[in-house]
């Protein structure tokens, strides 16, 4: 494939914005909320309007002016807007993860873990090649989902943060705990209903995300801009719309501030750069089947080390976070390698045979009259040879005669 590298580089392209997604969104979540207690939907809707900006008006003005190949086609703008949806209702997933008691320690590892399986069993689903998965492939994609939890589950974490955790009762909030000693009850409904609802919600939304995005881009004949945009608008409805409308029933502490808000967007950016990355190695043939696992298996890794830099954490790495970055690389390239092809060799020979009965058939009609033109002059000389016979044998005849005559004479 000499489209492999362009494909690669887009795949980098995107597990580095989504892994930045989470330390940017974090920073804007704290800045939008009070001491102690981040805001979860103010920054919600910051990231939808980072979407909507970069894709939606980008794409419009792009298309206006420069023009692209592909069209607009109904299949196509529904498959991409789903596939918009299914991004913005996993972004809605993690942050009301958060809000009804989950920590990022669990909630992320089991996203990032559960979301390429997902993608892979979603992907295999609608090119019907599970046939074609061998037990290697498998392993790559079970290895990639290990090797990510355990990247994020044994991330270095500040010993202040931990003692600041074990001291103080604000803690719990600033990772979107309620206040569980008000309703303690539904508090523990909450953790053990919940949040692995939400937690499951998000790895099914972004493990589709992927291929729903690739059949709305082949339906669109291979656009790339005309997908983009309707995730955007998707993204605008669900994350910028539906957190205005939830912000008026649920108290949501904290209030507007430029920091955050900065933060924030540059947060939505992040993901909007990621997911033009995915809609660009579509385009250039990556294949849905390995790259949204790639994704998914690098996201977490740039994530983990973009922590660990901002908050100078270098000494407190263990073996178990090494081992399960190997895990990662090493199961990310089995993927790349043992990735089903899909079905496109068994539907190329179709078409040929109609085309070889057709021409013998074609030939037919022109070398039928030409032995009609060469039978022609055959009959014209054996007309002509026959005239000759009769002449000779008259003229026998009559010399006979003639001695008959005169000696009877």
């Amino acid at each position: 494939m000499r489209t492999l590298p362009i494909v690669l580089f887009f795949v980098a392209m995107t597990f580095t914005s989504w892994g930045l997604y989470g330390p940017v969104l974090h920073e804007g979540q704290h800045g939008l909320g009070v001491a102690g207690q981040p805001s979860s939907l103010r920054p919600l809707i910051c990231v939808g309007t980072s979407y909507f900006l970069i894709g939606v008006l980008v794409p419009v003005i792009l298309l206006r002016f420069r023009g692209e190949r592909g069209h607009w086609t109904i299949a196509g703008a529904f498959w991409s807007f789903m596939a918009g949806t299914a991004g913005a209702f996993g972004a809605l997933g993690i942050t009301m993860a958060f809000k009804f008691g989950g920590r990022p320690v669990f909630v992320m590892p089991l996203v990032f873990g559960l979301a390429p399986v997902m993608s892979t069993l979603v992907a295999m689903w609608m090119t019907k090649t599970f046939r074609q998965a061998s037990p290697v492939f498998i392993a790559g994609v079970i290895i990639v989902a290990i090797g990510a939890a355990g990247v994020m589950y044994s991330r270095p974490v500040p010993a202040a943060a931990t003692q600041a955790a074990g001291s103080t009762a604000a803690a719990p909030a600033a990772d979107g705990v309620l206040d569980q000693a008000d309703h303690p009850a539904r508090s523990l409904l909450a953790r053990f209903t919940l949040v692995p609802l939400f937690i499951a919600l998000t790895a099914c939304c972004w493990g589709s995300y992927g291929p729903v995005l690739h059949k709305g881009q082949m339906k669109m004949a291979g656009s790339r801009l005309r997908p983009f945009l309707c995730v955007g608008l998707a993204y605008f409805v669900i994350a910028v719309l539906a957190p205005l409308t939830l912000m008026q029933v649920f108290v949501e502490p904290g209030g507007w501030t430029f920091h955050g808000t900065a933060w924030s967007l540059a947060g939505g950016a992040a993901g909007a750069m990621g997911a033009l990355g995915i809609i660009m190695a579509f385009n250039f043939g990556g294949k849905p089947i390995y790259v949204m696992p790639l994704v998914f298996g690098g996201a977490p890794v740039i994530n983990t080390f973009t922590t660990i830099l901002h908050e100078g954490t270098y000494q407190q790495t263990t073996s178990l976070f090494y081992a399960s970055l190997m895990l990662v690389i090493g199961g990310a390239v089995t993927v790349l390698v043992f990735a089903p092809r899909g079905k496109p060799e068994p539907d190329q020979p179709k078409p040929q045979p109609p085309e070889k009965k057709q021409a013998p058939a074609a030939a037919k009609p022109e070398s039928a009259p030409k032995p009609e033109a060469t039978r022609q002059p055959p009959e014209r000389g054996a007309a002509d040879q026959t005239e000759p016979k009769d002449g000779p044998s008259a003229n026998a005849v009559s010399d006979k005669a003639t001695p008959d005559a005169s000696e009877s004479g």
